[in-house]
């Protein structure tokens, strides 16, 4: 059985990186990335997302500031839910707003797929940091990523994606009950879709 899973976590990974992200979209309003004008500090992410998560916030100022120290300051992020379940596969769905400085606010939703070894399931409030964002539209995309988390109730945790120079670090208040670790991508739509592919 654990040779089995190996193999399919093997060729889910082969597949994610074969096929790669779809394309991004380009257009829209373009401003250029890591200016002070549309960057958003520590402290600012520090209040919006206490604000967000409220009781459940602490940690989360050594969260922002360990993402900001390894990526620089965001110059976009997400506010929103989502929810996730897995025995060994699983898929994650979530909707949100992605507010930035100078490109207003947009309604973004994503979903993706999981395999490893991973139980249980989750609903979630998180915020995600964006970095790099040359547009609005390139939001929409594949992240891939490797996710080892143990999710207990009122936790806190955070992980990091990578779409060419995009960055997305989300950081997940989990309640509910899910321990493994697992091989995933989030991919981002303007529409909602029950497809995690």
């Amino acid at each position: 059985m654990v040779r089995f899973l190996s193999a399919l976590v093997f060729l889910f990974s082969a597949l994610v990186f074969a096929v790669g992200p779809a394309a991004a979209q380009t257009g829209g309003t373009s401003q250029p990335p890591g200016s002070v004008s549309d960057t958003y500090s520590a402290n600012e992410l520090v209040e919006k997302g206490s604000e967000f998560f409220g009781s459940v916030a602490q940690g989360l100022a050594s969260l922002v500031e360990r993402a900001v120290s390894q990526f620089g300051l965001p110059n976009a992020y997400v506010l929103g839910q989502e929810g996730s379940g897995a025995i060994f596969a699983g898929a994650r769905y979530g909707e949100g707003v992605m507010y930035t400085r100078n490109a207003g606010d947009r309604t973004i939703y994503w979903q993706g797929p999981s395999i490893g070894f991973d139980v249980g399931g989750d609903g979630s409030r998180v915020m995600m940091l964006v970095y790099n964002l040359p547009s609005v539209e390139a939001i929409y995309g594949r992240y891939p990523g490797i996710d080892g988390s143990a999710y207990v109730v009122g936790g806190l945790g955070m992980t990091a994606m990578k779409y060419g120079d995009i960055y997305i670090v989300p950081i997940r208040s989990g309640v509910g009950a899910r321990l493994g670790i697992n091989v995933n991508y989030l991919k981002f739509t303007d529409q909602p879709t029950w497809n995690p592919f």
